[in-house]
């Protein structure tokens, strides 16, 4: 399979479980099954509880202000990709993080902003960094192990102070990287946790163990680690893009973000082919605060061959 197939795979992927979470977000296990319970009934895009159908969240609007910043900054630049962050924090979005509202919104500067708040509050470990590292990842993967994964971490720290959601983070992006090369991310785990930071090796390498289940989760999927432990569960577990993302949304909980995990883990592996076309049709992200634009499939697939050219 071709890299950009598999890197489309991973940014579209990451929008449309996206797209398909939001109306299920903190619902009841296995509610999107029992709504849909074959491929053949389509519909899937329904939305719901404020989304319209095929509408992506903050998840992948995010996701997008990172990648624009990439390509039109040349690089990364960190107090462009928070500005942009604040932009769209102020147009009032339909769905915002607590956390990365408030570190948006407190008045301090970029590189103390997300600090400070967990000075204070001493909790940021959600999974709000992870969400929108489709983009980043895509970009950073030609760069390298030690490149990609410093970028995770550094584009992370922006909204999130505790170093836990800078490295699920960073080994979103190493499993995307190895991914693109045609290496099997399940079979790579093992050298990637030991690239975690050892502070926080132990709990990913228990939610990225084999036989580990999202019903171990002694945390909410909103967290970080159990967010992704269950985005590598619905992929090892799964054998097909649609099957993985319907595992994941059937969950329950933070389905958009679970998705969305699993989406880029999932699209990156089977490739932009794989992912249902009535999925793509109706996928669109609308970007408040930046005069009204709404990306769509083609949107999505250039600037998916930006970041990878």
């Amino acid at each position: 399979m071709e890299r950009i197939q598999r890197a489309a795979g991973a940014v579209v992927g990451s929008a449309v479980g996206d797209a398909l979470g939001g109306p299920f977000e903190f619902g009841p296990q296995n509610a999107f099954s029992a709504r849909f319970p074959s491929r053949s009934t389509g519909g899937e895009m329904c939305g719901g509880g404020g989304w319209d159908p095929g509408e992506a969240t903050d998840d992948t609007q995010m996701a997008v202000l990172v990648a624009e910043s990439l390509l039109e900054r040349g690089g990364l630049d960190l107090p462009d990709i928070f500005a942009r962050f604040q932009q769209w924090a102020a147009a009032e979005p339909k769905d915002i993080g607590l956390q990365t509202e408030d570190v948006l919104t407190n008045g301090n500067s970029w590189d103390l902003a997300a600090a400070i708040h967990f000075q204070v509050n001493r909790r940021a470990a959600g999974n709000g960094s992870l969400m929108r590292a489709s983009t980043s990842a895509v970009h950073f993967a030609a760069a390298g192990q030690e490149a990609t994964m410093d970028a995770a971490r550094r584009i992370a720290a922006l909204t999130h102070g505790d170093r836990a959601a800078w490295e699920g983070t960073a080994v979103f992006h190493e499993l995307i990287r190895v991914t693109l090369k045609d290496t099997d991310p399940v079979a790579a785990l093992p050298d990637i946790l030991a690239l975690v930071h050892p502070e926080h090796r132990d709990r990913y390498a228990t939610v990225l163990a084999p036989h580990w289940h999202p019903d171990q989760a002694t945390e909410f999927n909103g967290a970080v680690w159990p967010c992704l432990g269950s985005a590598v569960w619905a992929l090892r577990t799964t054998n097909s893009f649609e099957d993985a993302i319907r595992a994941a949304i059937d969950l329950g909980g933070d389905t958009d973000t679970v998705a969305a995990v699993t989406g880029g883990l999932a699209g990156a592996r089977y490739g932009l082919d794989a992912i249902p076309a009535r999925w793509t049709r109706p996928l669109h992200v609308p970007l408040p605060g930046f005069d009204g634009r709404v990306l769509r499939l083609p949107d999505l697939l250039h600037l998916t061959h930006r970041l990878t050219s």
